[in-house]
């Protein structure tokens, strides 16, 4: 087991110590960025207020991704020229992501360190180590600490089953399915893996069923949210107890379509500023995922928020009728009428024709003044939209706490 229970003290300051730290730092971050010139397009001054940083316009992960198409391979974004990167990575998307020289850059160590990983432990680690960053987070994590790992990569599970029986491997890294599959072909060949008790696991869904089966073998399995461009963001500290934020990320919940921060508990989309990345900054960065603040603190004595995890997708764009309709579109409705409310977009297909209603939460009672209000959203959606919808005014919140804007429910087969 490990001998400390937290990875440092930052895990345990107090709330106003964490907010002094990350203002301090986002400032410094700033003023870095702005040595950028197409960074600092962004950035007016200097925050007085960690709640001045909804001020700053978003980065949608799918901008990046069309302007590092117009101006490979980091869209003229980096501050430090490419020779001073430790690496190069090209993610799906496609995306360019790089990573620095300093110690422990992914940040990923602290979650494995509340997930139990310590000297002692033989790390099979499962991701790849190609042009993908996910092999060398997980790489660097386990050596700070003070880990054995075998380089693994995801294929090939007879091999994968063999060096576990012969190194005597005690902890996985890798996404939750595979595990799956290995402990599965163990069993085919009667081979004991008693050695392995602990994993973590991201990438994919860890599903009840399989997370119930890792349990019955005595693996325990803690899970974690990152990405390739932001590094960790999140990770779980114990058993059904939401995600920790990580203690070099500011992350925010805003409301679809928007960069409008919501309150804890009502799902939106996560929003990420990673706050020991001078390389190339990233400031407010819409990651496109799904998740909420949990209420109160982690049962482990951690200080920091936690997320729910993730909970699907923010990117709820449509098609309908040839035209795409997106969350900031309806957002967009709701400004032009002053409307506070939440919204929800359905798409529908009847009698072989695409049908838009928008249920609007508002506090109006007075019949004529719904038919009133519904008209003008109706009007709102042929101006914004360009395509012909009804409204529906429904009390407020009344509409589910999904983050869902756009609510696409046709059938379209298999």
């Amino acid at each position: 087991m490990i001998k400390n229970k937290f990875f440092d003290d930052l895990e345990t300051r107090s709330v106003d110590e964490r907010n002094n730290d990350h203002l301090k730092k986002l400032n410094y971050l700033i003023k870095t960025a702005k040595n950028n010139k197409n960074q600092s397009l962004r950035f007016d001054k200097p925050l007085e207020t960690l709640e001045d940083l909804a001020s700053i316009s978003l980065l949608r992960k799918s901008e990046l991704i069309q302007k590092q198409s117009d101006y490979p391979p980091f869209a003229q974004l980096n501050v430090s020229e490419i020779k001073d990167f430790a690496h190069i990575y090209r993610s799906p998307g496609p995306i360019y992501d790089l990573d620095g020289y300093s110690k422990d850059w992914w940040r990923f160590s602290r979650a494995l360190h509340a997930a139990g990983f310590c000297y002692g432990d033989i790390v099979q680690n499962c991701f790849s180590y190609h042009f993908t960053p996910a092999g060398a987070m997980f790489e660097e994590a386990a050596k700070i600490l003070k880990c054995t790992v075998f380089p693994a990569g995801g294929e090939n599970t007879d091999l994968q089953l063999e060096v576990m029986k012969d190194i005597g491997t005690t902890a996985y890294v890798g996404v939750p399915d595979f595990l799956k599959i290995i402990l599965e072909k163990a069993d085919e060949k009667k081979i004991s893996l008693s050695k392995l008790t602990k994993a973590m696991v991201t990438g994919g869904p860890l599903f009840p069923a399989v997370a119930q089966n890792f349990r019955e073998r005595n693996i325990h399995v803690r899970q974690c949210y990152g990405t390739a461009d932001l590094g960790l963001v999140a990770y779980e500290a114990a058993e059904n107890d939401g995600m920790v934020i990580d203690e070099n990320v500011i992350l925010e919940i805003v409301k679809p379509g928007t960069g409008k921060p919501l309150t804890d508990g009502e799902v939106g989309e996560v929003v990420v500023t990673v706050l020991n990345n001078y390389e190339l900054p990233i400031i407010r960065f819409a990651t496109g995922d799904l998740s909420a603040i949990l209420e109160g603190n982690s049962s482990t004595g951690r200080t920091n928020k936690r997320i729910k995890g993730w909970m699907g997708r923010a990117d709820q764009t449509t098609k309908v009728r040839g035209m795409f309709v997106q969350p900031s579109q309806v957002n967009k409705i709701l400004e032009t009428l002053k409307i506070n409310g939440s919204a929800r977009m359905i798409v529908s297909r009847s009698n072989d024709k695409d049908e838009l209603l928008l249920k609007v939460e508002a506090e109006v009672t007075d019949t004529n003044q719904i038919e009133s209000l519904e008209q003008k959203i109706s009007n709102e959606i042929k101006n914004i939209i360009n395509l012909r919808g009804t409204a529906k005014i429904v009390p407020i919140k009344s509409l589910p706490n999904d983050g869902k804007v756009i609510d696409d429910i046709r059938d379209f087969g298999e």
